[in-house]
């Protein structure tokens, strides 16, 4: 026999989480019904109202697909938990002769894609890791596929050094651009202009809040930094990086100045700036072969500075930068994980990581939901 209780319509069943989310249980078989029409245009209007605004609320993130690279597993990791997302599972495998194959393996159509890959060491294996990865995704139909690099390698071949010599950024930037990324997230880039070598959008984020912060906590003493604090510059071309993290901890600034006799080699000349019983903190995008830095070390403490540290946001530490750096004068070199840490990184007493994760996840939320990340440095 067939119930006299009313039914709900479909429409009705469906709104269920509308009405639960303003607060009333219509699941009741008189809950809807018994209303007035008036009552139940009010009660609609408002359920709508609330689950709009609920839906508006919800974080981006779980729109977002993070996809690793092999470059830097630890930082993907590292981005994922900030986010609380898991990364995309893929299959990134070498075959025998060591060409890159990439298999993503769940849908990615119409999502909004994050490929966490700096192109450090082996540079051109990462470089073209990442292209495929990219090209991967632009052939499974995904939404929007943003590039994160944090570390952009041949970023310091910016400019033609010799008269038959290449512009390998502006070619690694024409790469990334035809392989179909629609944006690029980096960190510090060597030279600023490099952010021109692309026609899709690029956001360079810095590292400096996160070194500003290491510093303050190491050194300051009841919320004041020591009187005795020079930030320096290695070379002139960081002036201006140098000069921007003395003024936010209120420190003197001094600058070396060197000749670079061939690539991977440079002679400190002479220190401009009082350095003498100073405490004097390097600071440079990256640290590569380490010579600079050690041989500004050695002369700032010829010239009678208390000590030296340094800080940097990539640390490349290639050939005999670990050598270099524990013979040096350099009480602790600090480097973000940009590049991931080798063994002999890892295992040498005076290098030091800050983690950059949070940072790159806030920039990666805020370009899921469409906001500003300019104003991630206000």
């Amino acid at each position: 026999m067939r119930s006299s209780l009313p039914c709900r319509s479909w429409n009705q069943r469906r709104q269920v989480p509308k009405f639960q989310a303003v607060g009333l249980d219509c699941r009741a078989p008189y809950g809807l019904l018994a209303m007035t029409v008036g009552d139940r245009e009010s009660f609609r209007r408002a359920a709508s109202i609330t689950y709009r605004e609920q839906k508006k609320a919800r974080p981006m993130a779980s729109n977002i697909k993070l996809i690793a690279g092999t470059s830097n597993q630890p930082l993907a990791d590292s981005i994922a938990k900030h986010l609380g997302i898991p990364l995309a599972k893929t299959n990134i495998r070498r075959f025998a002769d060591m060409e890159v194959f990439v298999e993503i393996l769940e849908n990615v159509r119409g999502e909004d894609t994050f490929i966490i890959q700096p192109t450090s060491f082996p540079t051109n294996d990462s470089l073209m890791e990442l292209l495929i990865i990219i090209d991967t995704l632009k052939r499974s139909s995904a939404r929007r596929i943003t590039a994160v690099v944090p570390y952009y390698g041949y970023s310091r071949q910016d400019r033609k050094s010799s008269p038959r010599s290449p512009i390998s950024a502006k070619l690694v930037a024409n790469l990334i651009t035809v392989a179909g990324a629609d944006r690029v997230l980096t960190m510090d880039l060597h030279a600023g202009q490099i952010q021109g070598f692309f026609d899709i959008p690029l956001d360079n984020l810095y590292a400096q809040p996160v070194l500003v912060n290491d510093i303050r906590e190491r050194l300051s003493v009841h919320g004041k930094m020591p009187d005795d604090l020079v930030i320096v510059s290695p070379d002139v071309g960081g002036v201006v990086r140098a000069r921007s993290l003395a003024k936010k901890l209120e420190a003197d600034l001094a600058i070396i100045d060197k000749r670079r006799e061939r690539a991977g080699e440079s002679e400190v000349m002479n220190v401009i700036g009082d350095i003498k019983d100073k405490q004097c903190i390097l600071v440079d995008d990256m640290v590569d072969s380490a010579g600079t830095l050690c041989n500004a070390a050695a002369a700032m403490m010829n010239q009678g500075a208390k000590s030296v540290a340094a800080y940097c946001t990539h640390g490349v530490f290639s050939g005999k930068a670990i050598e270099r750096i524990n013979a040096s004068a350099l009480t602790s070199v600090t480097s973000t994980d940009s590049i991931a840490a080798t063994p002999a990184v890892a295992g040498c007493a005076k290098i030091r990581q800050l983690s950059v994760a949070s940072l790159l996840a806030e920039a990666i939320a805020r370009i899921g939901q469409e906001r500003s990340v300019s104003s991630l440095f206000d």
